[in-house]
């Protein structure tokens, strides 16, 4: 099908203020506080990750709730999500209902009772759970879902990667009866006797979804937040559900696993030629405990992996796993508050949203970024509603209940902060684009598709203005016509383009307002400069741990490694004897000994210097992390495990070992040149 080229405009203030509904807009610009902090960003393109998929949203409850809206309004709110002068989203995660029996009253939380693709007979009740066969016609819904599938055909043209995903089985699949979880929220949801039915569910779904909206599912998702506590039903004296409020289904990693095994060939069958994608698990953390019990076959069955960063601990250790794995990583969900009770000028949420953003692109290093859902209900989130003091989650909010007599008058739509701050990274870091390193932990930057410019986007929660210096000169060429120009979002604007900025000397300042974001758009800038990459081929290193501040060094037995005391510098070198190109980031290093030509590599998942046996070998090759902050992770290519320091010790003569990633400080390094000359 046809899909639009995105855009990378500058946009002008009348257009923002058609768009853009209940927050504060247009104003007087921030004056510059007397004393400005100071900072100096340095965006490195020799550290450069695979191309930028782009952003995304999963549909579930705002489709769910608005798809029958009248057309001003689902227009509207379209426009704003998916329109390049809104969030610009050219991604779409949509949600495969399970669907509670036809007995049950819902229950579940505005939008959140996403209709199921099964066709029940007749008088079925929730104490009928043997009927439905995925080999039956008459068993499935060919119309189901109208409401969300409506937003799939407004969307589709706007879209590149579409995604499938469950958040629970239907109720005749799952342990209590019912799409809100166990009664034990922490058991198994999904019947063992129905792990088959359930793959061939979410492959019949896809399938039928895709013919008759003419549209190609790139991943399925089969979970959702699958090893964690949040799914549980409670029932009324009366035994009806009261507890739960949206669908969800716990599964440990060993349900997991025969889901994976039974939704491959389930796809095949179906003739759905989307890859897997999984878990979808609420943070990092927990994402590589799921991970660590899969088998090598049940992660070959994986295509592209998901995780969610509502923790924020790990991030670096799914990078590394992912890198290890040789797939796509996606940070498929998130979404928060991070303000005080509902408020559409405060902009401690949009600051807060913009943050995690940086956050996630400089230590995940995802191939997509994606919203939980930027459209919230309105009454859901005020005062009264699910908090005493409402919430902030959402960018877009507008009430759930609106009926087909409503307008925008009576059905308003509002947005808040965190739409106008992630306009700053959708509008200027685009799909196709390369993220790249910065040494600034409030800044996130990337290469255009074509090469020939880059994006930064700087945040300052702060309360006072900050002198921001954009540092170029890791790129090879700055043209004598390069500019950088500033488009800023604080209280007093939003999305305002100031005056280009001339480089000179390869830098350029702009000191931007207190509590802001900040886009800079670099124009006239290509390549790597020579003595950018901190790794290079022909150059000697010294490898220190973070830790312990000692150097890797090879032991009195002649093979194994150890952290040394520096007595022989010669020990603790290693020379960059090769580089395997394999998409920037993702490059693979071999490492030797100066003095015999001995490589660094893995045997038994333990270092060891060994003799350069010729040709390549991936137990000799290592990838290199980085989140910027001049310290590395080195991972062997054979065996996944990282480079660290056994049992975390410090001292002269520990062993130095391999461990899976854990993103502990023994697993970070200082590469530091020390070649003659």
């Amino acid at each position: 099908m046809a899909r639009r080229t995105r855009s990378r405009r500058l946009l002008g203030a009348a257009v923002l203020t058609s768009l853009a509904t209940g927050a504060a807009l247009l104003g007087t610009p921030a004056q510059a506080a007397p004393a400005a902090a100071s900072v100096t960003v340095r965006p490195d393109p020799s550290y450069q990750q695979e191309e930028f998929e782009g952003w995304g949203t999963s549909l579930v409850w705002f489709a769910n709730a608005t798809g029958d809206y009248p057309p001003e309004i689902r227009e509207k709110l379209a426009r704003l999500l998916f329109d390049d002068d809104g969030l610009g989203l050219n991604i779409a995660r949509y949600n495969i209902g399970g669907g509670n029996a036809p007995d049950v009253a819902d229950y579940l939380r505005a939008g959140g009772a996403v209709e199921g693709w099964w066709n029940a007979p007749a008088g079925t009740t929730r104490e009928d759970t043997d009927w439905w066969s995925a080999d039956d016609p008459a068993d499935w819904n060919e119309d189901a879902d109208a409401t969300q599938r409506w937003w799939v055909q407004r969307i589709k043209d706007d879209i590149d990667h579409w995604e499938t995903f469950s958040n629970s089985p239907p109720w005749f699949m799952t342990v209590s009866g019912y799409v809100s979880g166990g009664f034990d929220s922490s058991a198994d949801q999904l019947r063992p006797e129905s792990v088959d039915d359930f793959a061939a569910y979410l492959a019949g779904a896809t399938r039928r979804l895709e013919k008759a909206e003419g549209i190609r599912v790139d991943t399925v998702d089969p979970f959702n937040e699958p090893n964690t506590p949040y799914w549980g039903t409670r029932l009324g004296a009366d035994g009806e559900p009261v507890g739960g409020r949206q669908e969800g289904a716990h599964m440990g990693p060993d349900l997991q696993r025969k889901v994976l095994q039974a939704l491959a060939p389930a796809l095949r069958k179906a003739k759905v030629k989307a890859d897997v994608s999984a878990m979808d698990e609420t943070n990092p953390g927990t994402f590589a405990k799921n991970w660590s019990a899969y088998s090598a076959a049940d992660r070959a069955l994986v295509g592209q992996m998901n995780v969610h960063t509502y923790g924020t601990g790990q991030r670096t250790t799914v990078r590394d796993l992912a890198k290890a794995a040789d797939k796509p990583l996606w940070m498929s969900e998130v979404g928060g508050d991070w303000g005080d009770g509902q408020d559409f000028e405060d902009m401690r949420p949009g600051l807060g949203l913009a943050q995690q953003i940086v956050d996630d692109l400089r230590e995940l290093e995802p191939r997509a970024w994606v919203f939980w859902q930027p459209v919230e209900d309105y009454d859901n989130m005020k005062p009264g509603g699910e908090s005493a003091k409402g919430g902030n989650w959402g960018s877009i909010q507008l009430p759930f209940d609106c009926t087909a007599g409503d307008t925008l008058e009576t059905c308003p739509i509002r947005t808040n902060t965190k739409f106008d701050t992630a306009r700053n990274f959708t509008h200027f870091i685009k799909p196709g684009d390369r993220l790249i390193a910065t040494d600034d932990t409030s800044s996130a930057a990337a290469v255009t598709r074509d090469g020939q410019g880059a994006s930064l986007v700087h945040v300052n929660r702060t309360t006072e203005a900050r002198t921001v210096t954009v540092d170029l000169s890791r790129f090879r060429d700055v043209s004598r016509r390069a500019t950088v120009t500033p488009v800023v979002t604080s209280a007093d604007g939003t999305l305002e383009r100031r005056a280009p900025i001339r480089v000179s000397d390869r830098t350029a300042t702009f000191t931007v307002p207190a509590q802001s974001v900040t886009s800079f758009a670099i124009e006239g800038v290509s390549g790597v400069a020579k003595d950018a990459a901190t790794l290079r081929k022909g150059h000697t290193y010294t490898l220190t741990g973070v830790q312990s501040g000692k150097a890797v060094t090879v032991a009195g037995d002649g093979t194994g490694l150890v952290l040394g005391g520096g007595a022989d510098a010669g020990a603790g070198q290693w020379r960059l004897s090769a580089v395997r190109h394999d998409g920037g980031a993702r490059d693979r290093y071999v490492f030797t000994r100066p003095g015999d030509g001995t490589r660094l590599a893995v045997r038994d998942d333990v270092p060891v210097a060994e003799p350069d046996r010729g040709g390549r070998d991936a137990a000799a090759e290592w990838l290199a992390s980085t989140t910027g902050d001049g310290t590395w992770t080195l991972v062997n290519a054979a065996t996944g495990r990282l480079l660290e320091v056994g049992g975390q010790a410090t001292h002269e003569g520990a062993a130095v070992t391999t461990w899976p990633p854990n993103s502990g400080a023994n697993q970070r390094w200082t590469l530091t040149d020390v070649s003659a000359g």
